[in-house]
């Protein structure tokens, strides 16, 4: 792979802070270490002491003053190294990426810890995109997603899905006015990436089957284009299997991967982590250099002592709890759909995530109903315009989320917005 025909001039000229080399050391050096080189303030002026932290499955958390201090303080741009270790002997068991041992130039798989999935996300946005350059996506998608990439200018395409996701036919169909040797002429201006959720997609619920997957990255390659695998749902699946994903069918070094804590450990703790070829992967971290820093070393080490003390088999045991908390979630929202909206709206029942993407049948766009009537009935929806780039084309699509609400409320809900429908009709 080439990876330097994917980076923009700005991520190009991103160098290595010798302060931060310096944290990197570090964080590996003896405790004999005599210590004049960053400009670290002294943990003992901090006013935490020590810090314990109550979980619901398992014993409390405990950070000594030793801990603690390494807690305050800065840590390597990369991530915790205790954590980037548990975290890479994790990808590998879960998705036996085939570019483990491939040399470090030549798409090595790689880690780095970001503040949430979506700063990782951000940071790959800007290492690739210039003004101008192809990028697909399939609409609709997370709002988010379309703020951070407007801004870049890219052309942006959309690939149509279904149910099941991105169409791999359709994807041919928008591929074929370029041929593929035409990825090493940057005039022809091919694709630099394909963006997608493939699980529990947000806003849809739609999640990639394993065919289209494999469909998917057979394109990539003969188009020679990034695949950039958002994946903040991967742990809310409902149905086993699971399909495989990008990242364990990369045989080139071709994906880019965020992963989340936000939607099983907590979301305010910002803890993601984006895996990839190391040459890009160091980009990211260069980035990470001279933005946040580091990610929140508190957040890094209240994580790793919880994966400490619950091992592999602890957290698929909270996954699993998880999991079914959502299922149950998603049963209740769609038999309240099913009571009330039935004949007024369809809708497809989301294999994982937390949204519900309902579209209302004979209004063609549901801005005011959404947006006015139901929260002056004190129901609080998204309208389906906000996830597409052009948010002002009408859409008779709203999304609802599930995590919060209870089956009481639910049902409430769906009474008032099935009452809403029968009055615009």
């Amino acid at each position: 792979m080439n990876y330097s025909r994917f980076l923009t001039a700005r991520s190009m000229s991103r160098k290595l802070s010798p302060i931060r080399a310096a944290a990197d050391l570090l964080s590996v050096a003896p405790e004999t270490l005599i210590n004049l080189s960053p400009g670290y303030p002294n943990p003992h002026a901090f006013p935490f002491k020590t810090a314990t932290i109550t979980i619901r499955h398992g014993t409390a958390i405990h950070l000594d003053e030793k801990l603690m201090s390494r807690a305050l303080q800065y840590s390597p741009s990369s991530g915790i190294p205790e954590l980037i270790s548990w975290l890479k002997e994790f990808q590998i068991k879960l998705h036996n990426p085939p570019t483990v041992h491939y040399p470090p130039s030549e798409g090595q798989m790689d880690i780095c810890v970001t503040s949430g999935c979506q700063d990782g996300l951000c940071k790959v946005f800007e290492m690739i995109i210039n003004p101008g350059d192809t990028i697909l996506l399939n609409e609709p998608v997370y709002p988010g997603t379309i703020q951070a990439l407007t801004p870049l200018g890219g052309n942006i395409i959309n690939v149509p899905s279904d149910e099941y996701g991105i169409i791999p036919s359709s994807l041919r169909e928008i591929l074929s006015k370029w041929k593929p040797e035409d990825s090493k002429d940057p005039k022809k201006n091919t694709p630099k990436f394909l963006y997608t959720i493939p699980n529990g997609n947000n806003p849809t619920g739609n999640s990639l089957t394993a065919e289209r997957k494999k469909d998917i990255y057979e394109l990539a390659r003969k188009y020679d284009f990034l695949i950039i695998e958002d994946d903040p749902y991967y742990f809310l699946q409902f149905s086993k299997p699971w399909a495989p994903t990008f990242l364990s069918m990369d045989v080139d070094g071709r994906v880019i991967r965020g992963d989340s804590f936000s939607k099983v450990l907590s979301s305010g703790l910002r803890i993601g982590f984006i895996t990839g070829p190391k040459p890009l992967i160091e980009r990211i971290i260069l980035h990470n250099q001279v933005s946040v820093i580091n990610a929140c070393s508190f957040a890094q080490f209240m994580v790793l002592q919880l994966l400490h003390q619950w091992g592999e088999e602890g957290f698929w045991a909270h996954i699993n709890r998880t999991i079914e908390f959502y299922r149950s979630q998603r049963d209740a929202i769609v038999a309240a759909a099913e009571k009330w909206l039935s004949g007024l709206a369809e809708w497809h029942v989301p294999k994982a995530g937390m949204f519900l993407w309902i579209k209302v049948k004979g209004i063609p766009d549901v801005k005011q109903l959404i947006q006015e009537k139901a929260i002056e009935k004190e129901v609080l929806l998204v309208t389906g315009s906000a996830f597409y780039i052009d948010s002002s084309t009408p859409s008779s699509y709203f999304r609802a989320c599930f995590s919060l609400v209870s089956p009481e409320e639910m049902d409430i809900a769906f009474q008032r917005i099935a009452q809403l429908i029968k009055e615009h009709l």
